[in-house]
C-alpha cells in the first residue's frame, strides 16, 4: 500500500504495503505518526498542495480527485482518504499494537468520539487562521472560541495520561497533530500546564519523534 500526505517540499520514505502524501506539520502528520507507531514498512512521498504535483510530476488529481491529504493507496490499487479514516484503518491492522480498542468495546467509541471532535471542532477550527481571505477583524473571535476550547482540552488531560486513559491512541496522533498549531497562530496558553506537559510525553514516544524528523520539525 502507499500513502501520501501532501507536502509543499519534497522527501521520500517508502513503504512495501502502503505510500502516504504529506505536508510537513499538516494533519497527514496524525496519519505518518499512526504509520510509524504502527510498525508496518510504508512509503512517505510529498506532493506540492499548491501545484498539486507529486514528487515526480504526476498530477496529483490523478491519484486523488480530492486534492487533499493524506491518501492511502493499498496494494489493490484501491484509494482510502480522509486522515480520521486512514488512522482507523491502520489501527484496525495493527490489533497488537492496541491503538484502537476492538469493535463493540465502550473504549473504541470514547476514541471514536474525540477523533470526531478533535476533526470538527478543533481542526476546522484552525481553518480561518490559516486561509489568506479570512478577514483580521474576524480572527480575534476565531482564536477566542479555540483558546476556550484549549481549556476544555487541558482540563481532560488533567490526570497526566493519553486523552483517552491509560493508553496511547490514534486519537492522540491527531490530537498532537492539531495542538501543534496552536503557537504557530499564536493561541494564548498560559497556564495550561497539562497540555504543555502532554505535548512533552508524546513528542518523546519514539515513533513520534521518528516523524517529526522525517518531517523535518524537529
Amino acid at each position: 500500500r502507499s500513502v501520501w500526505w501532501g507536502a509543499s517540499f519534497r522527501q521520500r520514505l517508502i513503504t512495501s504495503s502502503r505510500k502516504v502524501t504529506y505536508k510537513p506539520g499538516a494533519s497527514s502528520l496524525a496519519s505518518h505518526i499512526t504509520l510509524r507507531e504502527s510498525g508496518k514498512d510504508f512509503t512517505l512521498d510529498g506532493v506540492d498542495l499548491m501545484k498539486k504535483r507529486l514528487e515526480n510530476g504526476d498530477d496529483f488529481f490523478a491519484i486523488n480527485p480530492k486534492g487533499q491529504v493524506p491518501a492511502l493507496l493499498l496494494d489493490d490499487g484501491t484509494l482510502l482518504t480522509e486522515g480520521v479514516a486512514i488512522m482507523q484503518y491502520l489501527a484496525d491492522n495493527v490489533p497488537d499494537r492496541q491503538l484502537l480498542a476492538p469493535t463493540g468495546s465502550i473504549s473504541r467509541y470514547k476514541t471514536l468520539e474525540w477523533l470526531n471532535y478533535i476533526a470538527t471542532e478543533l481542526h476546522k477550527g484552525f481553518t480561518p487562521l490559516f486561509r489568506p481571505d479570512t478577514p483580521e477583524e474576524y480572527k480575534p473571535t476565531v482564536r477566542a472560541l479555540l483558546e476556550k476550547k484549549m481549556q476544555y482540552i487541558n482540563e481532560s488531560l488533567k490526570d497526566d495520561q493519553w486523552i483517552c486513559g491509560a493508553r496511547f491512541t490514534i486519537a492522540d496522533a491527531y490530537l498532537f497533530t492539531v495542538l501543534r498549531w496552536a503557537r504557530a497562530v499564536k493561541l494564548n496558553l498560559e497556564g495550561l500546564d497539562h497540555i504543555a506537559s502532554y505535548m512533552e510525553r508524546v513528542a518523546a514516544r519514539p515513533a513520534v519523534a521518528a516523524a517529526l524528523k522525517a518531517e523535518g520539525l524537529n
